[in-house]
């Protein structure tokens, strides 16, 4: 991955931190001032799953549904805007598959004045236009992905303009205004390295929240896995225990059957959108042409995995599990019914996981710690939860 490639494409103070081999890197004031309408998010202690589970082991879910709109993806969403907009950045682009890093970019944007086009992946455009409404009152501008509006989209929609899309051929688009545009710079949520610090935020607070709770470290962390960002939130800051200070955690990456990266995807050099636009990168891909089934999980219908979270899987750090959509309703509704709240369906896929290890801990008598990601609500999701069973 050459400097140059990456410039074409994103902010220099983005590249920056991409680059760093800092082990730490300070967060700005005015990231942390943007932060303070929800952050710290609440550490919950899921008493009454519990109960229900009948189950020794201890619960406890970091709940990122409280961000403003409804998801992890704000958390990086505001540094990513910040950047640019100091650089003098006129416009972003991005691709969205659910429509929560659309929806997270797009309020970042309007706090700090940077415009933004977003590309949003057509089943998901159709399925979910909660998403959509809520990028446009931002004042983002939304096309439904594949479109007319770049040569990569025009590929596929003159072939099929029904064509149900893919994060591959969305972050096409994107990246191709980016490139051809030098006012326009293109923004990523997920899978790149400085994203998964931007998200590690998550991760150090619910080690302090742990303590207040009388706990040191989990037995076991679960994340649902589309790219990998909210799942290494969470999750690195305690890799880093095991790394360094010889803890002994599990950690559990959750994805979608109809989409298999890490369970059934190749580790090898690949790009991270359909044209090849992209520098390449070293992950699990399912191949970038992939186009997955059109579930509802729309935001881990992505054909590739984060290097950093390929990399653990790799060398064993990191268990990786597929599950079939109708398991992760089932235990959304559930989590629904005792925690009363909704999971979006992506956060859905980690639910299922702590519900299955929560059993196991029952069925052998010991007393664990499960630590899972919320990563968003599902309230906008609500359309999909009446078809489950689809």
């Amino acid at each position: 991955m050459k400097l140059e490639d990456l410039l074409a494409i994103f902010p220099a103070a983005f590249v920056e931190q991409e680059i760093s081999t800092e082990r730490y890197v300070k967060i700005p004031e005015e990231v942390i001032k943007a932060f303070e309408s929800y952050r710290p998010s609440p550490l919950i202690y899921a008493a009454k799953l519990r109960d229900y589970l009948q189950t020794p082991a201890h619960i406890l879910y970091k709940y990122e549904g409280t961000s403003p709109t409804g998801s992890h993806k704000n958390n990086s969403a505001i540094v990513q805007a910040y950047l640019a907009a100091k650089e003098g950045v006129e416009a972003l682009t991005t691709e969205t598959g659910a429509g929560q890093w659309g929806s997270a970019l797009a309020h970042a944007c309007s706090i700090f004045g940077v415009n933004l086009r977003v590309f949003m992946v057509r089943i998901s455009y159709l399925q979910k236009p909660g998403r959509r409404i809520l990028m446009e009152l931002f004042e983002a501008k939304v096309f439904q992905s594949p479109s007319q509006e770049t040569e990569s989209g025009r590929k596929y929609y003159d072939k099929n303009p029904d064509h149900p899309g893919s994060l591959g051929i969305a972050i096409s688009e994107a990246v191709e205004l980016a490139v051809k545009n030098p006012s326009v710079k293109y923004s990523r949520g997920s899978v790149l390295d400085s994203v998964l610090m931007h998200q590690t935020v998550i991760g150090q607070e619910a080690e302090q929240q742990l303590k207040e709770f009388g706990m040191e470290n989990p037995d076991i962390v679960i994340g649902c896995v589309g790219g990998g960002s909210n799942f290494a939130g969470l999750a690195f800051p305690f890799v880093r225990k095991n790394l360094r200070e010889g803890a002994e955690i599990q950690f559990i990456a959750v994805e979608p059957e109809a989409c298999p990266t890490l369970t059934r995807g190749e580790l090898k050099y690949d790009h991270g959108n359909s044209a090849g636009l992209t520098p390449l990168l070293f992950m699990y891909t399912l191949g970038k042409d992939f186009v997955p089934p059109s579930i509802h999980a729309g935001g881990l219908r992505y054909h590739g995995m984060a290097p950093l979270v390929s990399h653990l899987v790799k060398i064993g750090f990191i268990e990786p599990r597929a599950y079939p959509q109708t398991k992760i309703f089932e235990a959304a509704e559930i989590f629904l019914k005792t925690e009363e709240v909704l999971p979006a369906p992506e956060s859905s896929h980690a639910v299922a996981a702590v519900i299955e290890e929560a059993l196991k801990a029952k069925k052998e008598g010991k007393e664990k710690v499960i630590l899972f990601n919320l990563s968003g609500r599902g309230f906008l999701d609500i359309s999909a939860f009446d078809k489950r069973k689809v």
